[in-house]
C-alpha cells in the first residue's frame, strides 16, 4: 500500500474529536489483531477508496467465535433508520460503536481480495442468544447488483434464515432487485437487504422495542430461529477472513 494512501487515512483522524485506532496498512479486522491490536473497538482500516473505520469484535475462545471479526451490521437499541436509499447502502452509515451498516462497496472489496466466513449473532429481549455460520461469504461488484454468494451453514441454534437469499441482488426502496412480482420489499419491509420473494431474515427491518412487541415480518427478525417474524433486541453480521 502506497505511503500516499497512509496519508490520506491519516488526516480525517487528526481532525477527529476522539481518535479512532489505525493502522494504514491494515485492510481487515485481521490485519489490525495481526498488528497487536488485541482489544474490540473501533480501527481505521485502508481500502482503495480511502480509510474507512469498521468495529473489530475480538473474540479470544469458543469454536465457532474466536477470532478477529469485521462487523459488517449491528443493531442493537434503534437508534439508527435502516430504512435507507441504495448510495447509503453503497457507502455505509451509521455509528461504528453503536448500530451501523459497514457499506456495500467495502464488503464487495474485502471479499473480491480474501475468502471470507460469515456469522450472525443473534439475541431476543429475554436474553436468548443463538448464531448462524457460514462458512463462505462474498458481495459482487456494483455492476452485478452486489450480489451475495454465502454457503457452508453451521448451525448454533439460529436455523438457516440467509440461504434463501443466496445468489440474490442488494435492493433498497429506490433500487428494487428482487424477485417479488407483488412490489418491492425493500418498501414493503422497510430496510435494505438481498431480498428474494421477500425474505427469512430481515436484519436491516423495524426496531421493535420490548419483548411484547407484535409479531410482524417487517421487523428486523430472522424467522427460522423461533418460528417467529417478533423483532429482535441484537443482531450482528460479522465476517472473518479464511484465506
Amino acid at each position: 500500500m502506497s505511503v500516499l494512501l497512509c496519508l490520506s487515512a491519516l488526516f480525517p483522524v487528526l481532525m477527529a474529536t476522539e481518535v479512532p485506532k489505525m493502522d494504514c496498512f491494515a485492510t481487515d479486522c485481521s490485519d489490525i489483531y495481526s498488528s497487536g491490536k488485541t482489544d474490540s473497538g473501533v480501527y481505521t482500516v485502508s481500502s482503495i477508496d480511502g480509510p474507512v473505520q469498521v468495529y473489530c469484535q475480538m473474540v479470544p475462545t469458543g469454536q465457532h467465535e474466536r477470532g478477529h471479526w469485521t462487523v459488517i451490521l449491528r443493531r442493537m437499541d434503534g437508534k439508527v433508520n435502516f430504512f435507507r436509499s441504495w448510495d447509503s447502502y453503497k457507502r455505509g452509515f451509521g455509528n461504528k460503536e453503536d448500530e451501523y451498516w459497514l457499506g456495500l462497496e467495502f464488503i464487495h472489496l474485502l471479499t473480491r481480495r480474501n475468502q471470507y466466513k460469515l456469522r450472525v449473532d443473534l439475541e431476543d429481549f429475554d436474553g436468548s442468544t443463538a448464531y448462524a455460520v457460514y462458512e463462505s461469504f462474498s458481495v459482487d461488484s456494483e455492476a452485478d447488483g452486489y450480489k451475495l454468494h454465502i454457503s457452508g451453514f453451521v448451525n448454533g441454534g439460529a436455523g438457516d434464515s440467509l440461504s434463501t437469499h443466496n445468489g440474490m441482488k442488494f435492493s433498497t426502496f429506490d433500487k428494487d432487485q428482487d424477485n417479488w412480482n407483488g412490489g418491492s420489499c425493500a418498501l414493503s419491509k422497510s430496510g435494505g437487504f438481498w431480498y428474494n420473494t421477500c425474505y427469512s431474515t430481515n436484519p436491516t427491518g423495524q426496531y421493535l422495542w420490548g419483548k411484547d412487541n407484535v409479531d410482524i415480518n417487517a421487523s428486523a427478525n430472522w424467522y427460522h430461529w423461533k418460528k417467529s417474524w417478533r423483532s429482535l433486541k441484537s443482531i450482528t453480521m460479522k465476517i472473518i477472513r479464511v484465506m
